[in-house]
């Protein structure tokens, strides 16, 4: 452990010293352009919930952005077909890929239908089935896959990410830059890590919108800068 805090400190000082200063609408282009249209024309349903459980609208949205910057630069040039066959027979272990508008994996999602429903509450409407109440572990794992691949049920993993920080991260004692980065650090990153090593791998520079390695940039940043310069409370989401 300590051996990974210290590996994770070094990368983070080696990362540090780049500036936020992308124009990442110009980087991203187009694919940035379907990310801001899908945000304009889901806003009336995903708000809504959003402010159901208490959670700032403009703050979950910059969190999930970059990937819905990847979804539309990937979605009409990967075939996953295979990989949920493979997940449902199989498991993470042979199949742990991105699904969905929101672009979460099947880990991430299992480990959100374990852990939400403490986290939630009962008011919150979102009720996830556990691996007991299914038959086999495969029909288990094709439901996660079935939620993922539907926007508005995918949407209440986001959610429930999200009190799972509150309760796990204590998020709420954050300045509000620095709680953004964390939870767009921990939504890419993992919620299964210590707040020490999510806080570390902020400045890590490991998203990109390509199916093969290109130049890598900082997901926290990507989402720092929609928050910046695109928030609806500003009204200056581009149309």
């Amino acid at each position: 452990m300590r051996a990974l805090t210290a590996f994770l400190f070094c990368f983070s000082l080696l990362t540090s010293s780049y500036p936020q200063s992308a124009d990442y609408h110009k980087i991203f282009g187009s694919d940035w352009d379907k990310a801001l249209a899908f945000e304009r024309e889901n806003r009336s349903w995903m708000k809504p919930l959003l402010e159901h459980n208490n959670i700032p609208y403009d703050l979950a949205i910059a969190v999930i952005f970059p990937e819905l910057v990847r979804y539309s630069a990937l979605r009409d040039k990967m075939e996953i077909t295979l990989l949920k066959a493979l997940y449902i027979n199989l498991g993470e272990q042979y199949a742990n890929f991105s699904i969905g508008q929101f672009q979460i994996k099947p880990s991430f999602a299992e480990t959100i239908r374990k852990d939400g429903p403490s986290a939630l509450g009962r008011r919150s409407g979102i009720l996830f089935k556990q691996p007991d109440d299914f038959e086999n572990i495969s029909d288990y794992r094709k439901s996660i896959v079935i939620d993922l691949e539907k926007a508005e049920t995918e949407f209440n993993y986001v959610v429930a990410f999200y009190k799972i920080c509150e309760k796990k991260f204590r998020i709420g004692r954050m300045e509000q830059t620095k709680k953004l980065k964390f939870l767009a650090t921990a939504y890419n990153y993992g919620i299964d890590k210590s707040a020490e090593e999510i806080e570390l791998m902020t400045k890590g520079k490991y998203f990109n919108t390509k199916l093969f390695k290109t130049q890598n940039y900082s997901y926290a940043d990507v989402a720092l800068y929609w928050y910046e310069n695109y928030r609806t409370e500003s009204g200056d989401v581009s149309i």
